[in-house]
């Protein structure tokens, strides 16, 4: 028997776009540790095939701990409506449709944004424009200078956030130095917390094989809040 449980459903953007959407909770049975948090997780790049399947080990991991975790398909992906953006300033919209659908419908009062790749800038644009976030993890942000020429333009939504952050990345990423890391953090406002994963790179850490170990972080990190 499983230790979570899966509903699928469709959220509506404010312009239109019909978003494919997956909620894993807790079984009955199994100690849930926020009934009033959800974990909202923004998948990889939808141009190179992210799609909410990549996040799929996370959310039902997050699920068994007790947590409410939440993935869907950004537009233009699975069975999403509408058409992917190659900057991730349209997919903003999707991450504010889905967290608003939360707090109003299942009323999940406290938002923690969780970003994978292309989907941390993404996320870290919407933190500041969705009053229920109460904090923002990324998982291998694109900081460095030719990522940068696709979404250098959400760098400062998620800097000047006074809300707290978690950077998680490993020291071989390729899109990103530990120093292209630290250089753009310092520059960041309010909490701002990084976890550097020694030896491994950018695909190699958003791979199945990590899925626990991002699971144990996001969890220090929402006890820490």
């Amino acid at each position: 028997m499983s230790d979570f449980t899966v509903e699928s459903f469709t959220v509506e953007s404010n312009d239109g776009v019909k978003l494919h959407t997956r909620l894993f909770k807790p079984a009955p049975g199994i100690d849930v540790k926020d009934d009033k948090l959800g974990i909202v997780l923004v998948h990889p790049y939808s141009v190179l095939g992210g799609s909410q399947g990549l996040l799929k080990g996370i959310a039902s991991l997050l699920a068994s701990n007790g947590y409410n975790a939440v993935t869907f398909d950004m537009r233009g992906v699975g069975k999403s409506t509408g058409r992917p953006s190659l900057t991730g300033f349209s997919e903003v919209k999707d991450v504010i449709a889905v967290s608003n659908f939360l707090s109003h419908s299942l009323s999940l009062q406290t938002i923690l944004l969780v970003g994978s790749s292309a989907g941390a800038p993404i996320a870290g644009s919407a933190v500041d424009q969705i009053e229920q976030v109460i904090g923002y993890v990324s998982i291998g942000y694109p900081f460095g200078i030719t990522a940068s020429i696709l979404f250098g333009r959400h760098n400062k939504a998620i800097l000047k956030s006074p809300k707290p952050k978690l950077f998680i990345m490993g020291t071989q990423d390729g899109f990103t130095s530990v120093k292209q890391l630290k250089n753009k953090l310092n520059s960041a406002a309010g909490r701002a917390e990084t976890h550097l994963i020694d030896g491994v790179g950018h695909f190699q850490m958003e791979g199945p094989a990590y899925d626990a170990y991002m699971v144990d972080l996001i969890i220090k990190f929402i006890q820490s809040l």
